[in-house]
């Protein structure tokens, strides 16, 4: 492999290593949980229960991160269609990765004292949408990087590297910036740089940090990272074309039935994961009780397995194909989401334990609760490598970006169905415990379509037949 290729690998590996803290920081382990906490504890002061307050506040991000998916689901394979046309990634890079700077940078308004919850929902669904568009580009340079037989190492290795890049953020915010309620960080000190921890500007820090974090190791990316030197050049009507191309390859997907069935299988665990993701942190605030401090402990336990089960699930992946590592993680992210409604302070699947401290203070509940999590971190970075390099498979290869757009699609367009579900069980029960439990269901389903989809996807001749 010439030097320029190695290059240009690792500044594609770059950025899962740069934007992994959105979702590591941001959306699971300490502004999600910072957001449940303070918004929770505002519904109390006007007189709402604790456990309803806590359902409500989930109930709140749960809407918040439903519009955030129906944007970037109706929007993702236009955009895809229109780069595969033109052959133009590097310019939708640039444009949403300055989207991610404004939302991570823009939750330091989130103080406790007050702050308009639309408005800061609002800035967070901008970064996050700017962070999912830019993968989307990124995802579809996958191909290009290596054989067919290389990039599920490539892919796998790749998101092992984004899990130690979000590893390394989360210990850093831990240890110098997000304080718990008696305002000191994870070994017993303020916060960095006399942020004042009465205002929870540690934990608000985290977002800028997060921007900053992102903008410097964007670097490698932008100077080693080209689009294709023979891609097509601009011309009139390019944008009426993609979308007539769109139409026509969503109207063929009843001839390519293995990717109709991977994408609405893809569609449901995928839903179904980020789901856990996105409600763990605010879960374990409502339902144990912990502060985001140990949420961000519980998240660097689930990082760590994360990453090593990347790089193991990448080789398998190319030994094996991602097909069966897919099929392993759903089985895997199924007991987890089974355990983990199973768990409350007082008992572990409906047998009563202690809820005092046995272990540094931990209780065996909080424990089980590490190891569930642990359990979702090793599968979740697993199954989507393998997801990636499975797309990979079932796409056409002439309308790469396209795939990765419907992808995203399929990805997003149920990606409101998680949430809303969590969020609408959750009212209706009055419980966060109940509320996580349409994930199972998710799962189950994805597993099932996952059966109708082949291995190495469709036949050449399927493809031809489409030019």
């Amino acid at each position: 492999m010439s030097t320029s290729a190695k290059k240009r690998i690792w500044g594609w590996f770059m950025f899962d290593w740069a934007s992994q803290p959105y979702n590591t920081l941001l959306l699971t382990f300490i502004f999600g949980p910072y957001f449940a906490e303070i918004v929770t504890a505002r519904f109390v002061a006007d007189g709402t229960a604790p456990e309803m307050a806590s359902a409500q506040a989930q109930s709140i991000w749960g809407w918040g991160l439903t519009i955030s998916g129906l944007l970037i689901a109706f929007s993702a394979p236009v955009l895809g269609a229109v780069a595969d046309s033109t052959g133009r990634r590097l310019p939708f890079i640039w444009v949403f990765s300055f989207l991610y700077l404004i939302g991570a940078a823009g939750t330091w308004i989130a103080d406790p004292a007050g702050f308009s919850i639309a408005l800061v929902l609002a800035l967070f669904i901008v970064g996050l949408i700017g962070m999912e568009f830019a993968t989307i580009f990124t995802n579809a340079m996958l191909p290009d990087l290596g054989t067919r037989e290389e990039i599920g190492r490539i892919s796998g290795s790749g998101w092992a590297i984004g899990y130690c890049g979000g590893l390394v953020a989360l210990i850093f915010a831990l240890v110098f910036l997000a304080e718990n309620g008696e305002g000191r960080t994870l070994i017993g000190a303020a916060p960095l740089g006399g942020l004042d921890p009465e205002a929870r500007e540690g934990t608000r820090f985290v977002g800028v940090f997060s921007a900053i974090w992102f903008a410097a190791f964007m670097i490698p990316f932008f100077l080693w990272v080209r689009d294709a030197k023979d891609r097509p050049a601009w011309r009139e009507g390019v944008v009426g074309q993609s979308l007539s191309d769109l139409v026509g390859t969503i109207k063929r997907l009843p001839k390519s039935p293995s990717l109709a069935a991977y994408l609405g299988s893809s569609m449901l665990y995928r839903d179904a994961l980020n789901g856990m993701y996105t409600f763990g942190g605010v879960y374990a605030v409502g339902v144990l009780g912990w502060s985001v401090v140990d949420v961000g402990v519980f998240g660097i336990l689930a990082v760590i397995a994360g990453a090593v089960a990347a790089f193991i699930g990448g080789r398998a992946d190319s030994a094996k194909g991602p097909k069966p590592v897919i099929l392993v993680s759903i089985i895997a992210l199924i007991i987890a989401a089974v355990t983990i409604v199973q768990i409350t302070p007082t008992s572990i699947y409906g047998i009563p334990v202690a809820d005092e401290g046995i272990i540094a203070g931990r209780t065996a509940s909080d424990i089980a609760f590490y190891l569930a999590g642990s359990l979702v971190g090793a599968a979740g970075g697993t199954i989507q490598s393998a997801s990636r390099t499975m797309m990979v498979r079932q796409a056409n290869p002439a309308r790469m970006t396209e795939a990765f757009g419907l992808y995203a699609l399929a990805g997003k367009a149920t990606a409101f169905l998680a949430p809303a579900l969590i969020a609408l069980v959750t009212t209706i029960s009055g419980s966060q415990r109940i509320g996580v439990t349409p994930v199972i269901g998710l799962f189950l389903l994805g597993l099932v379509l996952l059966l109708w989809v082949k291995p190495d996807g469709e036949d050449q001749s399927v493809w031809d037949s489409d030019t």
